[in-house]
């Protein structure tokens, strides 16, 4: 049976499973990065720690003023758009997100009130046994493929010549869900930071990083608490050998969403409640620093 579009278009019926499986010969059907992650926390993450951070990116960057009255996303739009996820390849999702743009909905509304709804209720349908792991996590691919799209369209802010601003994100090691740091690098460099991701994390290519280059920041996203452990010795660790001698951590994901306590525990510097929060948290951080320092 054919979905109708709240905008009035009419989209093809499909078989999930049939387009469950990425065809390499599209350009955007790339292998996914992570079929191990944790579903739920990747939606999380999405919806609460990154992706809304490409709203203030603008703001930051002393473009134009945002109109008073913008096109906005409806839940039933929101609703119609999440199933698709699980249906159609990502071309065919960013299709859509298109006509939406054409009529004027902004690249930050898609991603805050589409996209990261979009990704959080993937994670509830996995968690309510409604999808198993296999579709969610596909769905989440394409998600982030959407993503990797839209956040092109999101400008920079212009480089400050004397305040360059630089940050290194990573998993917790152990944990799998890179997806998180992958976007948080995107917003934080169109927020005006110079940023380093590392695709692999374990704490001795964190320390290596950190002592070949220097770092105002370093975030660290953990999807569960069962990577937390060894996380202090990790953290005692990257500061032992940082270049920064200030150097600034901070931890987030569903883990720290869950259980604030555990910043403490680790010997984190900071979380945020949410995504606007952490940004301006590892800018006020900076600041602090250089107020302290005298820089």
């Amino acid at each position: 049976m054919a979905s109708t579009y709240p905008s009035g278009q009419a989209l093809p019926a499909m078989g999930a499973r049939e387009r469950n499986v990425p065809r390499s010969s599209h350009p955007m059907r790339r292998s996914p990065q992570f079929q191990r992650a944790d579903p739920v926390a990747l939606s999380t993450l999405i919806e609460c720690e990154v992706i809304p951070r490409l709203m203030g990116a603008r703001h930051r960057s002393g473009g134009q003023a945002v109109p008073v009255e913008m096109p906005v996303i409806s839940p039933a739009e929101v609703e119609a758009f999440t199933p698709l996820t699980l249906q159609v390849e990502a071309d065919e999702l960013l299709a859509l997100v298109e006509t939406m743009l054409a009529r004027g909905v902004t690249a930050e509304a898609l991603l805050l009130d589409l996209l990261a709804p979009a990704a959080r209720t993937l994670g509830e349908y996995w968690k309510d046994d409604r999808c198993d792991f296999v579709d969610v996590t596909m769905g989440l691919w394409r998600l982030q493929e959407v993503v990797h799209e839209l956040a092109a369209r999101v400008p920079f802010a212009e480089g400050r010549a004397n305040d360059v601003r630089r940050a290194l994100f990573a998993v917790v090691p152990g944990d799998q869900h890179s997806f998180g740091p992958l976007v948080i690098e995107q917003v934080f460099s169109r927020a005006g930071w110079d940023t380093d991701r590392l695709g692999e994390s374990t704490a001795a290519l964190l320390c290596e990083r950190l002592s070949g280059g220097w770092f105002d920041i370093a975030g660290l996203t953990g999807g569960s608490e069962c990577h937390i452990g060894a996380l202090p010795s990790v953290i005692l660790a990257m500061r032992s050998v940082s270049r920064n001698p200030h150097l600034r951590v901070l931890v987030g994901g569903p883990a720290f969403l869950e259980n604030p306590a555990l910043v403490d525990d680790v010997g984190a510097d900071g979380t945020a409640p949410d995504a606007r929060a952490a940004l301006a948290l590892a800018d006020a951080m900076v600041q602090a620093v250089a107020f302290q320092t005298g820089g």
